[in-house]
C-alpha cells in the first residue's frame, strides 16, 4: 500500500475493490447517504409551495402564490449558495467526512422542525435544511472522488452509480411524501386514530426528516468504509487558517442572498445583474490574454446557465401548481396524489442518460461543442413552455390530461441532459489554475440565482384565468427562446473565445 501523505488521500485503488462491481466498499456507503438525502430534500421540495399556498382552515399556510413562490425561490438559492460556504469550510477547516455529518444532522432537525405545526417552526427548519444541505451536497461528492486515484478507470463508472443514488431518492420521496400529506386514505388513517387529518402534511415533513436520520445512520455505522477520505486537512506551516476568506466567502454570501430577497419587491435589481454580467463578458472578452478570454467564454455560460434553471426550477413552484389543480391526477378512476409528478424527472434522467452517455460517444469528434449543448439545453426548455401553452388554454374547460406534464417533463430532462452534465466539466477546462474554486463557485452561483428567477417568474401563475396562464407560458418561451437564439448565434464567437476547450 502506497504510504498516506495527506489526511484526504484517496484509498489505493488496487487494495480496495470489496464494494458493488469491484468499487471501492465506501461508494456504496456515500450512495446510500445521499439517496437518503436527496429523499429528504425533494421529498420536501414537492410539498413546499403546495403546503404555504393552502388556505389556513385545511392546514397550509394561506399565503398568496407569489409570495409562496418568492420564498420557495430564496430557499432554493440558499442552497446553492451556502454550498459555495460549505465547500469552503470542508476544504480549509473542518474536512469532508464531517461536513456531511453536521449537515446531515441539521438537515434532519429542520425536517422535524417542519413536522412541528407552527409557521415559526416551519421556517425555522426550512432555514435549518437550505444550512445542512449547504454543508453536506458539496462535500460528499468531494468524497466519492476521493475513493478513486485521478487515472482509476473505475472513477466515471463510480460517479454514475452515485447519481443513480440521487434520482432513486428524488423517485422515492415524491412517492413517500406526495402519500403522506395528499392520500385520503391516510388522512381517514389519522383521523380514526383521533390526530387532526390536516397535520398529514406535518407528517409528511417528518418522514423528509426520518428519510435523512436512516441517511445518517448508514453513514456512520459504515464510516470505516471510508477509509481516510475526508479527514481535516493539516494546518499551514504557523498553524494558520484563511478565517479573513471565510469572513469574505459568508458575508458576500450573506449579502448576495439579502439582496436577492429585495429582488422579491423591486425587480430592478435583477436587470441589474443581467447588465452587469453582460458588461463582464465584453470586459474580459476584448482583453488580449488567453485566460482572460476564456474567462468571458465562462461568463456567457454562467449567463446561460442561470436562463436554462429559471424555467426547469420552476418544477417545484408553478409546475407544481399545474399539476395540482390543473391536471387530472387519476388513472382508471384511481386518483394519485399531485405530487408524485416530482418524481417523473428522476425517471425520465434515468431513461435518457444512457442514451445520451452513447451519442456523444458516438459522435467522437463530431459531438456538438459546449456552447452549443448549452444552446441546445436551452431550446429544450423553452420548448417545454411552448408545449404547455395549449394546455394553459384547455383548463378552461377544465382539468387536462396528464400528457401535457409528461411533454414538459420529458423535453426539460432532454435539456438537462444537455447542459447540466458537461457545465461542470466544461467549467474545469476553462478555469485558470489558480481559480479553479472560483469558477466552481461560480458554477453554483448560476444555479443558485437561476433558483431564484425562477421562483420570481412562477410568482405570476394564476391557476383561475386560462388568458393569464398561456400568457404565463408564452412570455417565458419567447425570452428563453430570444436568449437560446443568440446563444446559438454567439457560438462561433465563444468557441473562439474558449482557445481550442470543446
Amino acid at each position: 500500500m502506497s504510504q498516506v501523505t495527506s489526511p484526504s488521500a484517496p484509498i489505493d485503488s488496487t487494495s480496495d475493490r470489496g464494494g458493488i462491481g469491484g468499487h471501492p466498499r465506501g461508494l456504496s456507503t456515500l450512495f446510500f447517504t445521499e439517496m437518503w438525502e436527496r429523499f429528504s430534500y425533494y421529498g420536501m421540495r414537492a410539498l413546499l409551495v403546495l403546503f404555504m399556498t393552502l388556505a389556513i382552515a385545511d392546514g397550509g399556510l394561506g399565503l398568496t402564490t407569489e409570495r409562496a413562490a418568492a420564498i420557495y425561490g430564496t430557499y432554493t438559492m440558499s442552497v446553492y449558495l451556502l454550498g459555495i460556504l460549505g465547500g469552503f469550510l470542508a476544504d480549509n477547516f473542518v474536512g469532508s467526512r464531517r461536513a456531511v455529518l453536521w449537515g446531515g444532522v441539521i438537515i434532519a432537525s429542520g425536517h422535524y422542525a417542519m413536522a412541528m405545526p407552527t409557521q415559526a417552526t416551519f421556517f425555522l427548519g426550512l432555514g435549518l435544511v437550505a444550512i445542512g444541505t449547504g454543508l453536506l451536497k458539496p462535500n460528499i461528492s468531494t468524497m466519492v472522488g476521493s475513493l478513486y486515484s485521478p487515472e482509476d478507470a473505475r472513477r466515471d463508472a463510480g460517479f454514475s452509480i452515485f447519481y443513480m443514488g440521487i434520482n432513486l431518492g428524488s423517485f422515492l420521496s415524491a412517492i413517500a411524501c406526495g402519500y403522506l400529506a395528499q392520500a385520503e386514505s391516510f388522512r381517514e388513517l389519522l383521523s380514526s386514530v383521533g390526530i387532526d387529518p390536516r397535520s398529514c402534511w406535518h407528517f409528511a415533513f417528518g418522514a423528509a426528516g426520518v428519510g435523512m436520520t436512516l441517511g445518517l445512520i448508514t453513514y456512520v455505522r459504515r464510516r470505516h468504509t471510508l477509509a481516510h477520505v475526508g479527514h481535516a486537512p493539516e494546518p499551514t506551516a504557523d498553524g494558520s487558517r484563511p478565517w479573513g476568506k471565510l469572513g469574505l466567502v459568508a458575508i458576500a454570501s450573506a449579502v448576495l442572498i439579502g439582496v436577492m430577497v429585495l429582488a422579491d419587491r423591486y425587480k430592478g435589481i435583477v436587470i441589474g445583474l443581467f447588465a452587469l454580467q453582460i458588461l463582464a463578458i465584453l470586459f474580459f472578452a476584448f482583453r488580449p490574454s488567453v485566460e482572460s478570454r476564456r474567462i468571458a467564454a465562462i461568463l456567457v455560460l454562467f449567463f446561460a446557465a442561470q436562463v436554462f434553471w429559471a424555467l426547469f426550477e420552476q418544477a417545484g413552484s408553478s409546475v407544481q401548481l399545474f399539476a395540482d389543480r390543473l391536471t387530472d391526477n387519476s388513472i382508471f378512476g384511481w386518483e394519485y396524489p399531485s405530487a408524485w409528478w416530482q418524481s417523473v424527472n428522476a425517471i425520465f434522467v434515468v431513461i435518457l442518460a444512457p442514451c445520451f452517455a452513447w451519442l456523444w460517444i458516438r459522435l467522437g469528434t463530431k459531438s456538438p461543442s459546449s456552447p452549443t449543448k448549452f444552446a441546445l439545453g436551452l431550446l429544450f426548455v423553452a420548448l417545454s413552455f411552448v408545449w404547455m401553452i395549449p394546455a394553459a388554454k384547455l383548463t378552461a374547460n377544465g382539468l387536462v390530461s396528464p400528457i401535457w406534464l409528461l411533454g414538459l417533463f420529458f423535453l426539460q430532462t432532454t435539456g438537462e441532459m444537455c447542459l447540466s452534465p458537461v457545465g461542470l466539466s466544461t467549467m474545469t477546462k476553462l478555469a485558470p489554475a489558480r481559480l479553479t474554486g472560483l469558477v466552481m463557485g461560480i458554477w453554483f452561483l448560476a444555479a443558485a440565482l437561476g433558483n431564484k428567477l425562477a421562483g420570481l417568474l412562477a410568482g405570476s401563475f394564476d391557476e383561475n384565468d386560462p388568458a393569464s396562464l398561456t400568457d404565463f407560458f408564452l412570455t417565458q418561451a419567447i425570452w428563453v427562446g430570444v436568449a437560446t437564439a443568440v446563444l446559438f448565434a454567439l457560438v462561433p464567437w465563444v468557441r473562439r473565445l474558449m482557445g481550442g476547450v470543446h
